[in-house]
């Protein structure tokens, strides 16, 4: 640290802590609320912002190169999930808008044959306020629980079903516990009884190989930055032969499906991500199970710590546990001040002070539920970053219940 004249102590206090903020180690273990998005991407996107500039639906010739990236992104993000072709890929804002257009779309087409829908208790919001929506225009919903493991019964979704059943919505992969649902058992089930079958693949595509026909999808909501691509952009893989209806009208763009021109630089992005990740996904997550099983079996030493969600069948990133006698805001702001950003749950349902509808879904108490940590690894994660987790945690974890009355005092 340079030296100077001060002031005042307050002046040297201020620059000291300056100086060791800049000089800490900054860990993102945040990967699941946000991802960087990968340099790739970032350059073959930048042309198409000032130089490449085309509508896709314009007649010229920048207008037909807009159309050929915009149809190569489409290929790539339905090679990506192994969908027989590019025209059942939807280009969207993002998952959200992917799982509302799915769900209401579906519930609207086919509502003369049924008004009842099933899903799991555990499903993240932008499936579960649409289908509470839906609830109020006459639809029935059905929400199947979970195990203490965050798995859904396929067996169970069986037995739901009646003759009133026009859709089933599961997710693919639980983003704040990790947990992967049997969806080709579910997706067989749904074929065997001609019901359409929606699947949120937002935490999961990318990340674990996805194949629509061999887990007989029909539906599947699909985010870009999830897998290093912009945010703002996302897909809806709609099965050949499905029709839902669409609730965004006007120029007739995406197939009549999603009108409003297109978000060509986005788009592209997306189509790049989804390319790397084709090609890169299962050397990423052969690294990433890695760390995250460090991550895994050093943070259980800690005493009264919890696995949340299922040991191996969870998602190659996703580390999340919960801890005893304190609170996981708490537990957060502590790490952040050591220069580890991590997160207590989903991002998108931080806003309230609720406990976790996931946690609390697959059997925790409210207390316990508020104790948790999620730690969502990325492709840019090191052991450096891992060290300095397993070094942080059980520290902040000890500080904070020894100031905690809950905990029991030796």
């Amino acid at each position: 640290m340079p030296h100077a004249t001060y002031l005042n102590v307050k002046d040297l206090k201020a620059e000291t802590d300056a100086f060791k903020e800049e000089k800490m180690r900054q860990v993102y273990m945040d990967h699941g609320s946000a991802s960087p998005v990968d340099a790739r991407v970032i350059e073959a996107m930048m042309p198409y912002f000032d130089k490449e500039i085309g509508n896709p639906s314009s007649l010229h010739s920048a207008g037909r190169k807009a159309r050929r990236e915009l149809e190569a992104a489409r290929g790539h993000v339905a090679d990506l999930v192994d969908a027989p072709g590019p025209k059942s890929i939807i280009f969207t804002s993002g998952a959200t808008e992917s799982n509302n257009l799915a769900l209401r779309g579906a519930a609207m087409r086919y509502k003369d044959k049924g008004n009842h829908i099933i899903t799991t208790s555990v499903e993240h919001m932008s499936v579960m306020n649409p289908l509470k929506d839906l609830q109020k225009s006459g639809f029935e919903i059905t929400h199947i629980p979970v195990d203490r493991d965050g798995l859904v019964s396929a067996e169970q979704i069986k037995n739901t079903i009646t003759d009133k059943t026009i859709l089933i919505s599961v997710m693919y992969a639980n983003g704040e516990v990790g947990t992967v649902q049997p969806i080709k058992e579910i997706g067989e089930i749904a074929s065997d009884k001609k019901i359409l079958f929606h699947v949120d693949g937002t935490a999961a595509v990318g990340k674990v190989p996805v194949n629509v026909e061999d887990e007989h999808i029909d539906l599947l909501s699909i985010s870009s930055n999830d897998m290093g691509g912009p945010k703002g952009a996302g897909a809806l893989y709609i099965k050949q032969g499905v029709r839902i209806m669409p609730f965004m009208l006007g120029g007739g763009q995406e197939f009549g499906m999603r009108s409003g021109s297109e978000n060509i630089p986005f788009i592209v992005g997306m189509g790049k991500a989804a390319e790397l990740a084709r090609k890169e996904m299962v050397d990423e997550g052969a690294h990433l199970i890695r760390l995250r099983d460090r991550l895994i079996d050093n943070l259980l030493k800690i005493e009264y710590s919890y696995l949340t969600g299922h040991r191996t069948k969870r998602l190659p990133n996703n580390a999340s546990f919960r801890f005893s006698f304190i609170e996981g805001e708490s537990i957060i702001l502590q790490l952040n001040d050591m220069g580890i950003t991590a997160s207590t749950g989903s991002a998108c349902s931080t806003k309230t002070l609720e406990p976790s509808h996931v946690l609390i879904a697959m059997g925790l108490r409210h207390e316990e539920a508020h104790g948790s940590l999620l730690l969502t690894l990325g492709k840019s994660s090191t052991d450096e970053d891992v060290d300095h987790v397993i070094e942080s945690v059980p520290e902040v974890v000890s500080r904070l219940r020894a100031l905690s009355p809950l905990y029991p005092k030796k």
